[in-house]
């Protein structure tokens, strides 16, 4: 099946109506499956009657022109401890033993995750990758949002103290955050008199190069940080990630608690000018952040909350992504 372009994959599966399906992921006996979407993700296709294969981005290779990956086939079951099954890792060709390539690893957002965004790349045409390689390595989760600058808090990013001081004269509370970080590590909130401010600072600096993200504190994120879902640029729903009692950061990595939530005329707005973007950039499962009515962040690399979402409203994400995915598949 060499060279074959997407339609003419999906034709030539179509006598079989089995799609076969890499993740690549981190190792997936090791995830919570109560709450993983990668392993939700991965229980839909199985029911569909789709093969599945997964590696880690360490087994990623490109040689002479083809992206193999040397990937174990694998059997998933919603059966605690007993999750997952797997056959003896062998190579496959991404290009013809796969039509559909899961990008599902965790962040950091470093060179190595850009890399594999890179090689992955190198499959447009061939084999659907989700989300697009192209536009994840493109899309620095909060960079991405700077596009939409209107619908944020008051945003900077510096490597500058002369001009963050000036931000926080002007803003008062503030939060200070890595640019490329995720799960809320490194999420600092600090009032005007803070005196960590300046060793914070330091210590940002001389760990990275990198500049840091400021935003005007939001004092609404105690009642919450919304996970809103898109698929394929359509509003799938959302729910609320409530920080726990003194604490700023609501992701549930931190402790923040997940609860059911109506979104609100502004939430909807968001999502909905946000969704032909993404569906024109290829992302098929997006989450982004709000809180107070301002988005914060669009996570295209591993965005989560399909369990969330479907226990508080019924909405299966799972079942949306890959309808989504057969459908540009047949396109």
């Amino acid at each position: 099946m060499r060279g074959l372009s997407l339609c003419g994959k999906a034709r030539a599966m179509a006598a079989t109506q089995k799609l076969r399906v890499a993740f690549q992921m981190d190792p997936m006996e090791h995830v919570d499956i109560a709450g993983d979407t990668t392993f939700a993700l991965a229980l839909e296709a199985q029911s569909r009657g789709m093969s599945l294969f997964e590696y880690g981005p360490q087994h990623l290779v490109y040689d002479q022109g083809r992206v193999l990956a040397h990937a174990r086939p694998m059997r998933v079951q919603a059966k605690v401890g007993h999750h997952v099954e797997f056959d003896d890792r062998r190579v496959i060709d991404l290009a013809d033993d796969v039509d559909v390539v899961w990008m599902r690893q965790d962040p950091p957002f470093d060179m190595a995750y850009i890399t594999a965004a890179h090689l992955l790349e190198r499959l447009s045409g061939t084999t659907l990758v989700a989300n697009d390689p192209q536009w994840v390595r493109s899309c620095p989760e909060k960079i991405v949002p700077l596009d939409y600058a209107h619908l944020m808090p008051p945003t900077m990013i510096a490597r500058d103290k002369t001009m963050i001081d000036d931000f926080r004269a002007r803003h008062g509370t503030v939060i200070i955050k890595p640019l490329y970080g995720n799960g809320g590590a490194g999420i600092f909130k600090l009032k005007p008199d803070d005196s960590n401010y300046s060793s914070l600072l330091e210590t940002f600096f001389e760990i990275s190069r990198e500049p840091v993200m400021v935003q005007a504190f939001l004092p609404a994120v105690s009642e919450g940080d919304k996970r809103i879902l898109i698929i394929d640029g359509a509003l799938a729903g959302g729910f609320n990630r409530v920080p726990q009692k003194g604490e700023t950061r609501s992701n549930m990595h931190v402790g923040g608690s997940a609860q059911p939530v109506d979104l609100t005329e502004m939430d909807i707005a968001i999502a909905t000018e946000l969704g032909p973007m993404l569906r024109e950039r290829g992302q098929i499962l997006v989450g982004i952040d709000v809180i107070g009515g301002k988005l914060t962040e669009i996570n295209l690399t591993s965005p989560t909350g399909v369990h969330e979402l479907k226990r508080f409203t019924g909405v299966d994400a799972t079942a949306l992504c890959w309808d989504a995915i057969e459908r540009r598949l047949d396109a």
